[in-house]
């Protein structure tokens, strides 16, 4: 593998997958537990959330390119995985978040404040679901990618 290949791999997937794991277990939590508006915690976690998917969408594009730099044992798998990875980005940037902003601005914006049983409630939740779900995918994938790697021998 050349150095340059297998830096560029690397420093893509550290800097995508620590970003994942700071945001959704420290900077998510401390909004909503540190802020007194679930609103604005909200509006913050969702603009930190574009941030992460532009700067993950940046290193899946920085790995994959990277990836025809070097000789590698199990590019398929490897470029697999960044590809879905790159896919749950895409998804939850431009098809799900969406969808929640305009569901917060149809109520007013503060979502929590609705019942448990309201229709906006209900579709909100389960798009937020949906969210976690992909950036849990997209951490999961991104740590199959560390496996292969690390399985890989210099040539």
């Amino acid at each position: 593998m050349s150095y340059v290949g297998r830096f560029l791999l690397i420093l893509a997937l550290v800097l995508w997958l620590g970003g994942i794991v700071f945001f959704s277990f420290v900077v998510a939590p401390s909004l909503f537990s540190l802020l007194a508006s679930p609103t604005l915690a909200g509006n913050v976690v969702n603009h930190s959330l574009e941030a992460l998917h532009y700067m993950g969408l940046a290193c899946g594009v920085v790995f994959l390119a990277a990836t025809f730099l070097t000789e590698l044992r199990s590019v398929r798998a490897l470029r697999g995985l960044i590809c879905l990875m790159l896919l749950c980005t895409v998804v939850s940037q431009f098809g799900v978040i969406p969808q929640m902003h305009r569901i917060r601005q149809a109520v007013g914006g503060s979502v929590e404040l609705l019942p448990a049983q309201d229709a906006g409630r209900a579709a909100f939740d389960h798009l937020h679901q949906l969210s976690v779900a992909l950036e849990a995918t997209t951490l999961l994938a991104g740590l199959g990618l560390i496996g292969i790697i690390s399985r890989e021998h210099r040539s």
